[in-house]
């Protein structure tokens, strides 16, 4: 019912919490007892094998060991995005990237003016980065207001600078670097790309590649964490096919039928593979990565000892200005200001998926640089140093957060079109839906200009499409200006009776009582044989010979074969599936969601349409 990134952003708001608490946890900790603290964190721990030992303390093996596997997890969100999401069209890439270039090199730039001519400049990668964890966890605290896209726009530039920010640990903040296993994880990553082409798609093959590649990269004194972000990337993700569905649905019923343990196993194997790697394996590993491997990171490395004293020469230090300063006002400058330069560049052809105010917003909130922030600060800085760059760190995020809450305020005391504008914007979004409405030919029920349309792909023996009946008939009581449209999309490999109920309903259609067939297909969807369909059009008062003529015809297949066709170009393979003007509605279909849905199409519907 939910789709990957709402999903991710959900653990990501959950994840915040936790990892706020592992914060406090750390500052209390490491007040309590400074000396436990760093003990316990310093404490070696080695991994054996043979002649060969890999040994670190319980701090490196969180930072170096299981933060790969929170990049990891960023990777695939980012592919995710860039194969289904606003970024599977290309030309949108350019302006996420370079707001996320603007929303490095402007902090980078104010923390070098900062620290101008002093010791500490070569920790200027400190100030670089968003926290994409935290940042999109916070967004969805305080900024409740903001549309759904900026989430993925955000992320989409945080991810640049996480990567950049991957490339500046292996570049810049790796010392002594040996070269012979630095080809050696090269090489592993080319032999993983060799793999997917294949079509290889084993997730213990790229496990063990992943894993072979962190160890040649750390043998070669490069941070290994940048593996986690490669592996990533490079792990599709695409939408569950049709034809992948109907064919878990036949292994599942060879065990259905005979359950024998080689079944079993087929059946399992089958219905993983109708699903992509990347969301598999997101779904897996995320909640791990948020509840568990950042807060341990927070815990291990957010720990300083605070005094008032200590306070005050901290934020008299350049370094804990240049990062406070580089991130609360330099990443909103740059992500705002490459942002808007790019649309005038484009001269509007490229532009934010959402309104300026929401794209000020998520500037601000990518103020938080927490987690790349802090592993940055303990490879560049020892001591006094990395103590002040954790308390600019930490205070950064505050202030951050408090900047966005402010974002929000301000345009809230909007009036309600500029408001609107400000939030939504006027891009164009991406149109999901393959075939447009024709109302010579599509089913539509509603005004026939109605500002919003939705669009369903149903089976009239799906129950799920059964519970959505009464919901569309609802909302389009409340909503005058409204329009419904139903195609056909029967799923025969799990809904017997589900074609000839469309074919049903079509030659009701040729006798123009289309909908009062529908509405008594959803009534009695689990009477749906032939005899009962013949009584149907009999109760409907429709020329039963005619019915029965086109049915025993199949008249209404040509039509029926024409939806599924277009299901298939739209990426659908479930139903029910909706589309709300074109854009394709992701998640729950209860009468809340489709109405705050239709809400926002209507909004958006009143921005574009031409000013009268």
């Amino acid at each position: 019912m939910q789709t990957p990134l709402r999903e991710f952003l959900r653990t990501e708001t959950g994840g915040a919490v936790v990892l706020l608490a592992a914060t406090i946890a750390a500052l209390v900790w490491a007040n309590a007892s400074l000396s436990s603290y760093d003990a316990f964190w310093g404490t070696e721990a080695s991994l054996r094998a043979g002649r060969h030992v890999l040994s670190m303390d319980l701090r490196g093996w969180v930072n170096s060991g299981l933060m790969t596997l929170f990049f990891f997890i960023v990777g695939l969100e980012a592919r995710r995005e860039f194969d289904m999401g606003e970024l599977r069209e290309r030309s949108r890439l350019a302006l996420p990237l370079a707001a996320g270039i603007g929303g490095m090199v402007v902090p980078v730039a104010i923390y070098l003016a900062v620290n101008a001519g002093g010791p500490a400049m070569h920790g200027w990668g400190t100030a670089m980065s968003t926290d994409t964890a935290f940042a999109l966890g916070v967004l969805t605290l305080v900024g409740k207001r903001f549309p759904g896209r900026l989430h993925a726009y955000l992320l989409t530039v945080t991810v640049v600078d996480d990567l950049v920010a991957l490339l500046v640990i292996a570049t810049v903040y790796s010392k002594d670097v040996s070269v012979g296993p630095l080809l050696v994880a090269v090489g592993l990553l080319g032999v993983t790309l060799l793999v997917r082409a294949a079509g290889v798609s084993l997730v213990p093959v790229y496990a063990a590649l992943g894993t072979a590649a962190w160890v040649a990269l750390d043998a070669s004194g490069i941070e290994p964490v940048v593996i986690g972000l490669a592996m990533g990337l490079l792990t599709y993700a695409y939408p569950a096919a049709r034809t992948d569905l109907e064919r878990a649905s036949e292994v599942f019923r060879l065990f259905r039928e005979q359950p024998t343990p080689e079944l079993a196993r087929s059946a399992r194997v089958g219905v993983a593979a109708a699903i992509s790697p990347n969301e598999r394996l997101q779904q897996l590993y995320h909640p791990w990565t948020s509840y568990v491997v950042v807060p341990l990171f927070a815990l291990a490395n957010a720990g300083i000892p605070v005094s008032a004293g200590f306070l005050r020469h901290a934020f008299a230090s350049p370094v804990t200005l240049g990062i406070v300063i580089g991130y609360v006002a330099g990443k909103p400058v740059g992500i705002l200001g490459l942002s808007w330069l790019v649309t005038v560049v484009s001269r509007g052809r490229l532009r934010p998926p959402v309104g300026w105010a929401a794209v000020a917003g998520g500037g601000a909130i990518a103020g938080i640089g927490f987690t790349a922030a802090l592993l940055i600060a303990t490879l560049a800085f020892t001591g006094d140093r990395l103590a002040e760059a954790k308390v600019g760190i930490l205070s950064a995020a505050l202030l951050a957060s408090v900047l966005t809450w402010l974002v929000v305020r301000v345009t809230a005391l909007l009036p309600a079109r500029p408001r609107v504008v400000a939030l939504l914007g006027t891009a164009q979004s991406v149109i999901d839906l393959a075939a447009p409405v024709d109302p010579e030919r599509d089913h539509v029920r509603g005004p026939e200009h109605a500002p919003v349309t939705v669009v369903e792909y149903g089976d009239f023996e799906c129950p799920y499409c059964g519970q959505a009946e009464p919901v569309i008939r609802e909302l389009l009581a409340g909503q005058g200006d409204v329009r419904y449209v139903w195609r056909h999309l029967p799923l025969t490999d799990v809904h017997p009776q589900a074609r000839l109920a469309a074919q049903a309903a079509e030659a009701a259609a040729a006798q123009e009582a289309f909908w009062d067939m529908h509405d008594l297909l959803f009534r009695h969807q689990d009477a749906l044989q032939p005899k009962d369909l013949v009584r149907y059009a009999g109760e409907l008062g429709l020329d039963v010979a005619r019915f029965r003529d086109d049915m025993r015809r199949s008249a209404g297949s040509a039509r029926i074969a024409e939806d599924v066709d277009s299901a298939d170009l739209s990426g659908v393979s479930g139903t029910p599936t909706f589309f709300i003007n074109g854009r394709r509605h992701q998640g729950a279909y209860d009468l809340e969601s489709l109405q705050y849905a239709v809400r926002i199409a209507r909004k958006r519907a009143a921005i574009d349409a031409p000013p009268r």
